[in-house]
């Protein structure tokens, strides 16, 4: 089989190399990638943006690499695959442990203090107590959580929900999944297909400004308490490739972005800095939980 390339790839290909600077054009290209807590189609159209943004602000090639699931993520960071990622607070804390040296770098400003909604289906008649205690009507209904990687679609529901009760989930709830995202774990709940699931707020606030279908038959139920949660994280051994300094540098970057259309696309209202101790609330329930050693 003969595979061939168009005139017209082609000479976008030269064109993007030609906009590069000579000694960007030498350079390494710098891989990115991000966890799939979202659908395919606005990660790329964000990340995309992202990657333009870095290129152009560093001066070096930068290309974003989706990945299929959260352990993909960490698995590509491991290899080599990608020296920069998006991750939540459990897969930063996962791909730090597997590369020496690597570090958070950026958190949104809303990371600092993350919190997770667990939602119902309106046809339950499950409401809010009110008092921030978890609804007595979740007892032996249907869950969903997100993915098994996800801090706030998983890690932190399921820590609050044995610290409240006392209980493992498989103990108060009939059937137990995992959606994969937080816009699925809605679109479940929506449709009935399970009574009560946990996801990221900003996704599903996001859902209700813009009046998305799903949020005619959800309703929140349960706030939980905040913690650190979504970071860039970026591999330790950057600045032996791309020079002294390139890691600072890229820090530099992303708290940088000023692009409203990019930072509402996450949304965060901007980037801060941050550092891997911030994290260790999540290490330590991980630990607790058995989903790291």
């Amino acid at each position: 089989m003969t595979f061939r390339i168009s005139h017209s790839a082609l000479a976008l290909g030269l064109l993007i190399a030609a906009a590069l600077p000579a000694s960007a054009q030498d350079a390494p290209t710098l891989y990115f990638s991000a966890i799939p807590d979202d659908d395919e189609t606005k990660l790329e159209e964000r990340f995309d943006k992202v990657a333009d943004y870095l290129e152009e602000t560093l001066g070096v090639p930068v290309d974003y690499v989706p990945v299929k699931d959260y352990a993909a993520s960490v698995t590509a960071f491991r290899n080599d695959q990608i020296q920069l990622a998006w991750f939540g607070g459990l897969s930063g804390v996962q791909a730090r442990r597997m590369v020496p040296g690597s570090r958070a770098i950026a958190q949104g400003a809303e990371d600092e203090y993350f919190i997770s909604y667990i939602i119902a289906n309106t046809g339950t008649g499950i409401t809010a107590p009110g008092n921030g205690d978890l609804p007595e009507e979740i007892e032996g209904r249907s869950f969903t959580f997100g993915a098994q990687g996800s801090t706030s679609g998983r890690l932190m529901p399921e820590y609050y929900l044995r610290e409240i009760t006392g209980k493992a989930p498989d103990e108060i709830f009939s059937d137990i999944g995992y959606s994969g995202d937080h816009g699925q774990t809605m679109r479940l709940v929506a449709s009935g297909a399970y009574d009560l699931g946990a996801l990221n707020y900003s996704v599903f606030d996001a859902a209700v400004a813009e009046a998305a279908a799903e949020t005619e038959t959800t309703a929140v139920v349960w706030r939980s308490p905040p913690y650190p949660d979504y970071n860039w994280t970026i591999r330790g051994d950057v600045d032996a490739r791309w020079g002294d300094g390139f890691a600072d540098r890229v820090q530099e970057a992303l708290i940088g972005i000023d692009d409203a259309e990019i930072l509402a696309s996450f949304p965060r209202s901007a980037f801060i800095a941050s550092e891997n101790s911030l994290y260790a609330p999540i290490e330590d329930t991980a630990r607790e939980l058995d989903l790291i050693d």
